[in-house]
């Protein structure tokens, strides 16, 4: 089995990062692989169509003794026990990189996922950027003369890598002649360059799990590590992950995700905005009681979100596992200090509730917010780095606690479906155009975040919901009079030029998405058809 380049990169320092041996490396990686991952990729299928017709998920009775069972995970490196303030963020342009690191914060998620539009080139100067921080030699200078280097009169970010899902292809990449997998590519090029470097240090490598539903998903990244490893001469258990609960089967899962990789596990993250996707996903077709109201009033305080988190921090600290927060998705704005004042202080009650609850650390998007979230945690935190100690034990789950989605305050509007169609065309255009993090209307959008957007009117389409504010019923014809709406106000917002090249694309394919009989399960999977 052999891997082989079909695009030549336009990244400088490219034949760095796909040199022959670590092409060779990644052929082995899908070699022993790939199989495994389609065969659970197809179980998703089945596994939601049932959990969908019974309107139901429930805890696997196969598993209770992993439930029940006396375990720990293995304890954490000296790097990873004190996460209280996290920034996330692509790891292209190296600038952004050396900002993150830069920032004040623990850890930088090096997102080469959700924040991450896949085009070749950030694809690959990703990697040269993670080369270049696992070595300290990190640096950009900018057209304008400005300069760009690491600090050091403080410590750096430890850097924990977020490769793309399992789902996602890399077609720049060929293996015997199939696209390459994009989770095996990430992870494979970084660990390939870095892992004996960054073993060395005791900086890792460390990554970021996303998008599991099982722990046969868990499993299999379990067994990546141990592979790669052994193959590289690095040290059994030298790795790192923290998992993403992002979506609602593995919300039932996580002991079981924890055990599966419990030499290599660092923790659980509260995956906020993919948890509120999947579950749309998943229940897409289960009736009214799934259909939730607009997203800006699903706040984390509603009974099934407090179930989510306060279930996740239990499991995580009973298992001597990390419980990190997500994301918020306020962020300032240096123009504006009214919204940079509301930002904060929504930020603030956020993290202060995440603190309070027993998290571990959270997720800030802006480097303003790293001294927001650090003032929160070092108030519960003290001198600890970790709130490990704190059992939760008070804190009792049912299946029915988190799929009581009829306890989210709020409704279905017209104003939140036109948000909605805004948001996903807007996101999808600059994905398109090669960003994949981008600020609308002061809120930080991602991938996760226009999943909803459009899924939302998919299910309410599908259930014919009536509209709070307007009476209306979502239609075809609504949703297409709306979204033409949309399209000519975004029309009068973006140069002509960018508009044509990238927005109209974007709205046939979130029209298409949002319309068609069959429901895609991932927004970047069309997309990514459309990228260089």
């Amino acid at each position: 089995m052999s891997a082989n380049v079909t695009t030549p990169s336009t990244v400088s320092r490219a034949a760095e990062i796909l040199t022959p041996e670590a092409l060779d490396f990644l052929a082995k990686l899908h070699e022993r692989f790939r199989s495994t991952r389609d065969e659970l990729l197809a179980a998703r299928v089945e596994h939601r169509a049932t959990a969908s017709a019974a309107g139901r998920l429930d805890f696997r009775p196969e598993t209770t003794e992993v439930r029940a069972g006396d375990w720990k995970v293995a304890e954490a490196p000296e790097a990873l026990r004190d996460r209280r303030v996290e920034i996330t963020g692509p790891a292209t342009p190296a600038k952004m990189a050396i900002n993150a690191l830069n920032s004040g914060a623990k850890v930088w998620l090096a997102d080469l996922e959700d924040a991450a539009a896949p085009n070749w080139f950030n694809v690959i100067d990703a990697q040269v950027n993670l080369f270049g921080a696992a070595r300290g030699t990190l640096s950009f200078s900018a057209s304008g003369g400005k300069e760009y280097r690491l600090r050091d009169d403080a410590p750096l970010a430890v850097v924990v890598v977020r490769p793309r899902g399992w789902h996602m292809a890399e077609r720049h990449i060929e293996v015997d002649g199939a696209p390459a997998i994009g989770a095996l590519v990430d992870f494979g090029l970084h660990f390939f360059h870095n892992a004996a470097v960054l073993a060395e240090s005791g900086q890792g490598p460390f990554y970021y799990l996303p998008k599991m539903e099982s722990h046969l998903e868990a499993r299999l990244w379990n067994d990546v590590f141990t592979f790669a490893q052994q193959e590289l001469g690095i040290p059994h258990g030298t790795v790192r992950a923290t998992m993403l609960i992002e979506t609602i089967p593995a919300a039932f899962e996580m002991d079981e995700m924890l055990y599966e990789l419990r030499d290599h596990a660092s923790g659980l993250n509260a995956g906020r905005w993919d948890y509120l996707f999947s579950i749309i996903k998943y229940f897409r077709d289960a009736g009214e009681d799934f259909v939730l109201p607009d997203r800006a009033s699903v706040a984390m305080t509603a009974p099934f979100m407090r179930a989510y988190t306060e279930l996740l921090v239990s499991t995580c600290h009973r298992r001597g596992a990390f419980a990190m927060g997500g994301m918020a998705a306020f962020i300032p704005n240096r123009n504006d200090p009214e919204v940079t004042e509301a930002a904060i202080a929504k930020v603030r009650a956020d993290k202060t509730r995440e603190a309070d609850d027993g998290f571990d650390g959270s997720w800030v998007a802006h480097p303003d917010l790293v001294p927001v979230c650090q003032e929160v945690f070092d108030a519960v935190l003290g001198d600890k780095p970790n709130q490990l100690d704190r059992l939760r034990d008070d804190v009792s789950v049912t299946a029915d606690q988190l799929l009581d989605i009829l306890s989210a305050e709020g409704s279905a509007t017209e104003a939140g479906l036109r948000t909605n169609l805004y948001v996903a065309i807007a996101y999808t255009a600059v994905w398109l155009s090669g960003n994949g993090a981008v600020a609308i209307h002061n809120l930080m959008e991602d991938a996760a975040t226009a999943e909803i957007s459009r899924s939302q009117v998919w299910q309410q389409v599908r259930n014919r919901t009536v509209l709070s504010d307007t009476g209306r019923t979502v239609t075809p014809e609504l949703v297409e009079s709306v979204l033409a709406e949309e399209v000519e106000r975004l029309r009068g917002e973006v140069a002509p030029g960018s508009f044509a090249k990238f927005y109209e694309p974007a709205a046939r394919l979130v029209r298409d998405l949002c319309l068609d009989d069959e429901y895609v399960d991932f927004l970047t999977t069309p997309a990514y058809e459309l990228v260089d």
